[in-house]
C-alpha cells in the first residue's frame, strides 16, 4: 500500500466518531458477556429483578468511566453525564433481555454478527486507553504510572468492576479480582497505554501519532479475532513465563528442587546401602 494512503487511512481512524455505533457494539458485547456469565439463570433472573440487571448492565457498560473518576476524585456520577449514550445503553439492554423470543440476542450470538460487535468493541477500547492516557497527563503532567492505570481502567473498567458487578446480581465470588489473574484484555491495555504515553511524552517514538494510535487499533482487533478464531487467548503467556522464570525466582525454584531432589535420591540410595549390608551380614551370621 501506498504509505500516502495508509497515512490518510490512520488519519481516518483517528477521526472516527464513536457514537452511536461503536457505542452500541460495546454495549451489545458488555450485555453479551454478562448474559452469558449468568448462563442459565440469565432470563430467570431478568424478569424476577429487572432493576438489578439493569444497574448490573451498566456498571458494566460504563466501568471504564465509574472507576476512573473514583481513582481521580471525581463524581462517580459523572460517568452518567451523557443522556444520550444512557438512553442508547438503556435500549440495547432492553433488547438484549426482553426482545421478542429472545430473536436479538439469537442475532447477536452469530458468529459473523459477533466478530463485527467484538471488533468494533476494540476500536473503541483504543480510543478509550487514549482518552484515559491524556486524560491523566493533564491532571498528572509527570505522572506515568497515573496514566498507565487510568489509560488501563478506561481500556477494560469492567473486568475491575465484575466483583461489584456480579454483587449487584447477588452472586458473590471474592476470587474475581482482576489483579489475580489479569485477562488479556488488562494487558494489552497496560500495552497500549506505555505505548501512548512514549509516544506523547518521549521522543523515542518518531512515527505520526495517527499510525501509531493505527497500529495499536490493528493489534486490539488483530489479536481479538485471532481469540475468537484461533483460540489464541493470551499471546503475552511465553514472554510472562519468561520472566518470571528469569526475574521471580523461577530458575532459583527449579534449581532448589534439583539439589533437594538430588540430595534426597543421595540419602535413600545410602540408607539402601545400609540395609543391605545389614541384611547380608544377617544371612553370614545365619549360616555360620
Amino acid at each position: 500500500m501506498d504509505p500516502e494512503a495508509f497515512l490518510e487511512m490512520a488519519n481516518q481512524v483517528t477521526k472516527l466518531r464513536m457514537y452511536p455505533y461503536f457505542e452500541v457494539a460495546h454495549a451489545i458485547i458488555s450485555c453479551l458477556y454478562i448474559r452469558e456469565d449468568m448462563a442459565a439463570g440469565c432470563l430467570p433472573f431478568s424478569r424476577k429483578h429487572p432493576f438489578a440487571c439493569w444497574v448490573s448492565c451498566m456498571v458494566s457498560i460504563f466501568a471504564g468511566n465509574i472507576l476512573s473518576s473514583f481513582l481521580l476524585a471525581e463524581p462517580i456520577l459523572m460517568a452518567f453525564k451523557n443522556t444520550n449514550q444512557l438512553l442508547l445503553a438503556t435500549a440495547v439492554w432492553y433488547l438484549m433481555f426482553y426482545s421478542p423470543f429472545d430473536i436479538i440476542y439469537k442475532i447477536c450470538k452469530l458468529l459473523p454478527i459477533k466478530i463485527v460487535f467484538a471488533s468494533m468493541k476494540e476500536v473503541i477500547r483504543c480510543k478509550k486507553v487514549n482518552d484515559g492516557v491524556l486524560h491523566a497527563a493533564k491532571l498528572y503532567p509527570n505522572g506515568y504510572l497515573i496514566m498507565i492505570i487510568i489509560g488501563t481502567i478506561k481500556g477494560n473498567g469492567s473486568a475491575f468492576l465484575k466483583l461489584i458487578e456480579r454483587t449487584l446480581r447477588g452472586v458473590w465470588t471474592p476470587n474475581a479480582i482482576e489483579f489475580l489473574t489479569p485477562t488479556f484484555a488488562t494487558k494489552a491495555s497496560i500495552a497500549a497505554s506505555i505505548v501512548f504515553i512514549m509516544d506523547k511524552k518521549t521522543d523515542w517514538i518518531t512515527a505520526p501519532p495517527s499510525l501509531v494510535y493505527f497500529g495499536i487499533v490493528i493489534f486490539f482487533v488483530y489479536f481479538k479475532l485471532s481469540s475468537m478464531l484461533l483460540g489464541i487467548h493470551d499471546p503475552f503467556i511465553p514472554f510472562e513465563n519468561l520472566f518470571c522464570a528469569i526475574f521471580f525466582g523461577g530458575i532459583w525454584d527449579a534449581l532448589g528442587r534439583l539439589v533437594s531432589g538430588a540430595k534426597g535420591n543421595s540419602d535413600s540410595n545410602a540408607k539402601n546401602e545400609l540395609s543391605r549390608n545389614g541384611k547380608s551380614e544377617t544371612t553370614k551370621k545365619k549360616d555360620q
